[in-house]
């Protein structure tokens, strides 16, 4: 048996698969070959330990390994394939799952699920970017939260005034809070200092949130004008009705790399934009948008639709006739999709969009 282990040949050529069920302070790591488990182990969350021990009790072996897609991100696969051990990401939607271990769910289970459905070829991994596009995404993404942080903060304030018996002005400062705006808040008398002050941290809070989206926003800017030597961005996006600025640079940021979406089904499927089906036999329901999306990108390419129809005679044609038949609010879906198609035509062609064009 020593000299087994001992020869770097031993397992020449052999299959050694992997499922990892990830999380921050230990590993569930199951080992199969063959159609057969060999291995379910807890170990230290390192990849170069992984790889030491696959290599010390199987060596000369080819190593295949995947986990599901959280909030470890991509570091891992990076440091499993320095290792030597071929790594995929998935989706955890996407691994076929028994309703055994739907109901009885553990860490060993679902490392020993991942294992046996990597062996049996029904896995697809998830798009990996490189170091740089993460980066990218990942301030991009920061802007999306501080807008969101934004919003809440103005509902805060709106509640904190309508707790106290204020109104709020009805006027188009008061929708675009606008500097005069924050002014006129600012001067809201309360009963005490104690109102007074809390009201105003809230407005500071508030004005603080906005600071950093205007550097985050220009951050990105200068980052695109600099990096982006195609123009898809700054040349490309925008000439498309309804995609502004910040919609470009969430597009370039979330997709990266269009060539991976084969077609535009599957784009609309990416983002979000395909409704989900319940058929059985000659039944079939249209249940609505699918739960599945980008939720980055699905509510700005909506928002894109509702501009696009107001600039492109084609499209406002098109939205028409749809709404002859169904709710406008159904109807924009469609014209989402058709403006996410010439989006997709743009950045593969590489040429500008042209509005009136029916196709």
């Amino acid at each position: 048996m020593e000299q087994i282990q001992n020869n770097t040949k031993a397992f020449s050529s052999q299959k050694f698969i992997v499922g990892i069920d990830v999380h921050k302070k230990n590993w569930k790591v199951t080992i199969r070959t063959n159609q057969m488990e060999l291995k379910t182990l807890s170990m230290n969350p390192s990849p170069s330990e992984l790889g030491n021990y696959l290599r010390n009790k199987y060596p000369g072996g080819e190593y295949h390994s995947v986990y599901e897609a959280g909030y470890s991100g991509y570091w891992i696969d990076e440091e499993l394939k320095r290792n030597g051990i071929e790594n995929i990401i998935v989706n955890p939607a996407d691994v076929p799952t028994t309703n055994k271990e739907k109901l009885t769910k553990t860490d060993k289970i679902d490392s020993r699920k991942l294992a046996r459905e990597l062996e049996n070829r029904t896995l697809t991994g998830i798009y990996v970017p490189n170091k740089y596009q993460q980066e990218l995404r990942s301030l991009c993404r920061l802007r999306y939260t501080l807008v969101k942080d934004q919003a809440r903060m103005k509902n805060r304030i709106k509640g904190y005034l309508l707790f106290y018996g204020k109104e709020m002005p009805e006027n188009n400062e008061c929708s675009h809070w606008s500097g005069r705006f924050i002014k006129h808040l600012r001067g809201v008398e309360f009963s005490y200092n104690t109102g007074k002050d809390t009201f105003n941290f809230m407005i500071d809070e508030l004005e603080e949130l906005r600071k950093k989206i205007v550097i985050v926003t220009k951050k990105l800017r200068e980052v695109i004008n600099t990096e982006d030597d195609k123009g898809i961005v700054r040349k490309l996006y925008t000439t498309v009705p309804g995609v502004g600025y910040v919609t470009a640079i969430t597009l370039y940021t979330e997709i990266m790399d269009m060539r991976r979406f084969s077609t535009t089904e599957k784009l609309a499927s990416y983002i979000g934009l395909v409704p989900s089906i319940n058929a059985s036999g000659e039944r079939e329901s249209v249940l609505g948008l699918t739960v599945r999306n980008s939720k980055y990108l699905r509510y700005l390419l909506v928002e894109a639709a509702w501009t696009a129809v107001r600039k492109d005679e084609a499209l406002l044609q098109y939205f028409n006739e749809l709404s002859r038949r169904m709710k406008k609010t159904r109807a924009i879906i469609s014209v989402a999709k058709k403006l996410l198609s010439r989006i997709r035509h743009v950045w593969l062609t590489n040429e500008e969009y042209v509005c009136g064009v029916i196709k």
